[in-house]
């Protein structure tokens, strides 16, 4: 059996994803689509829409085989190392091939970008670091450093879309790790990755759908834009939570976790740097609401995703000294799978490179401890009566 991977968050599940799953498998060619998805915190700073089964489920209800997750460290990270951790998993568990959704939609641009920038590799880092000291981002500076190197773009990913730079780091890492996985993409359609939501339209982005519930719609609303089963088990998720996850109901345990710590403590968790934390801390004591707060901590250098990676490391007690101890992932969690995932992985058992694990109590490991905890931390954001929930779930199965 031939096996495809995709790197996803499912933040929800939507129409968008299900055109995607089902391209990968016809333009692969493959037999079982194997999904890394990210836990219960996700690239861009925030906690799930829904919890990592609640995402699993939709999943496996709409076209993918397998589901292993991302964990927390790659998950929260800047796109080069969310890219190494997902494309990790995927070789390990013996895809022979990976597909991306893009703005850019064919695969050759990505891999002139990446032959340019490894041949300019010494120029590129510099011109970066010469924009970062101007004092604008560091996703900006790098962009300028792009710009400069490809002079009119002929032939080359557009790096500042949302998607092609995710597909340019995968490309990247599976390079670097000499994994022999083959890229593809296919081209996202109908809706960017920021777009609100259309309504002559059945496809709409995560970010859209998110949007237009927390604005006052109904699950009806959103219906169009997503699989019945996705419905169906978000329905099912906000009567046993009243409500989805977002910073706005996580912020008051976040706000505590802040003010808990002094400034001089602030600068111990993972992404705080540059005296940022001395803001972070007088938001926090002057502003009730979350969007009040990161309205005044957010910058030109310091992006909203940028500072609300750091909100999640702080929240989730994430040190830098933690951070730095990971080298690369060392296990393989199971979420869940449909028989033919379970018959891919009874054909691979021998040939899989890192232990596979389907139950928390396994997870000894320092960042499967990590994951457990992180997971917890979200359980306790969302009002999960069991915080143990990590514990007493197993693998879903979708027959």
């Amino acid at each position: 059996m031939k096996a495809a991977g995709i790197v996803v968050e499912y933040n929800p599940f939507h129409n968008g994803h299900l055109h995607h799953a089902f391209q990968s498998r016809i333009e692969s060619g493959a037999d079982v689509l194997v999904a890394v998805m990210s836990g219960q915190f996700l690239q861009r700073g925030e906690p799930a829409f829904a919890d990592k089964w609640a995402r699993t489920e939709m999943a496996l209800a709409s076209g993918v085989d397998i589901v292993i997750e991302l964990p927390y460290v790659y998950a929260t990270a800047q796109a080069s190392d969310f890219a190494k951790g997902a494309i990790a998993l995927l070789s390990a568990i013996g895809c022979e091939s990976f597909c991306f959704g893009s703005e850019q939609g064919s695969i050759e641009p990505f891999l002139r970008t990446y032959g340019l920038l490894e041949s300019k590799r010494a120029v590129y880092e510099q011109k970066i670091h010469e924009a970062v000291q101007t004092g604008i981002s560091y996703p900006k500076a790098l962009n300028e450093a792009y710009t400069s190197l490809t002079e009119n773009g002929a032939g080359y990913a557009d790096l500042k879309q949302p998607n092609n730079i995710l597909g340019y780091h995968y490309i990247e890492a599976a390079k670097k790790m000499a994994s022999p996985i083959r890229p593809l993409t296919i081209q996202r359609i109908a809706a960017n990755y920021h777009d609100p939501i259309d309504k002559e339209l059945t496809i709409a982005s995560a970010t859209g759908i998110r949007q237009a519930f927390f604005e006052g719609g109904s699950m009806e609303e959103i219906a169009k834009y997503m699989p019945e089963a996705s419905i169906s088990i978000l329905k099912e998720f906000t009567e046993a939570h009243q409500g989805f996850g977002s910073w706005e109901r996580f912020y008051p345990l976040l706000r505590y976790s802040i003010l808990r710590e002094r400034p001089s403590r602030l600068n111990r968790f993972a992404e705080v740097t540059e005296g940022i934390e001395n803001l972070i801390y007088e938001a926090a004591k002057k502003e009730t609401e979350f969007e009040g707060f990161i309205s005044r901590v957010k910058s030109k250098r310091f992006t909203r995703t940028r500072v609300q990676r750091m909100l999640t490391h702080i929240y989730t007690g994430f040190t830098w000294e933690e951070l730095r101890s990971f080298e690369k992932p060392a296990y393989m969690r199971l979420l869940g799978m449909t028989t033919k995932g379970k018959q891919y992985l009874n054909q691979q058992k021998k040939n899989i490179g890192l232990p596979l694990i389907s139950r928390a109590a396994d997870l000894t490991d320092p960042m499967g401890k990590l994951d457990i905890h992180a997971s917890s931390m979200y359980l306790l954001g969302i009002g999960a009566m069991d915080v143990k929930k990590e514990f007493t779930t197993p693998p879903r199965y979708f027959g």
